[in-house]
């Protein structure tokens, strides 16, 4: 049986591992190399951290991240979302997701949005299944390894928070 529950510091090595295997994917982050855990508290927000554990093992992690310090824009995070290659499929990052979406919402946030790589279509289906729309494509937003990438964009603006 699946639980999500908040993600502590103890549990970052296994949030490490996932990490590796999203970079290693190569379709998942501009990211080369796996963050330290300072790093990684310092850049996510302290709330909605959410972790996915399926009959006893780590399988995923979600967490949110501002886009921004302006105060305008305290209701907006950026999502990130990982499930470990061994659960892709399973119906994990679906409700990693709307667990993230319902407490994001508790938290007062209006609109998430994500960044994915166009290849990487699984992730795309995953936020239009929860409510995501698509916004555009960024051409050429980032280099990755020496070649340009593009990411489109998608947000989901919630209906309780900031209506």
């Amino acid at each position: 049986m699946l639980q999500v529950k908040p993600l502590l510091p103890q549990d970052y090595a296994s949030v490490q591992a996932i990490y590796q295997q999203g970079i290693d994917f190569g379709f998942a982050t501009f990211q080369t190399s796996v963050l330290s855990w300072a790093e990684w508290d310092k850049y996510m927000l302290p709330r909605c951290r959410l972790l996915a554990v399926l009959d006893g093992q780590v399988v995923g992690w979600a967490a949110l991240s501002a886009i921004s310090s302006w105060p305008v824009y305290r209701g907006v995070a950026d999502v990130s979302i990982y499930i470990a290659k061994n659960a892709r499929g399973k119906g994990v990052g679906h409700q990693l997701l709307q667990r993230l979406v319902a407490d994001s919402e508790q938290q007062g946030f209006w609109t998430l949005q994500a960044g994915i790589f166009p290849e990487n279509q699984a992730s795309v289906a995953l936020h239009r299944r929860n409510g995501f729309q698509l916004l555009g494509v960024h051409k050429k937003f980032g280099q990755l390894n020496g070649e340009w990438r593009d990411v489109v964009l998608m947000e989901r603006r919630s209906d309780v928070v900031g209506v």
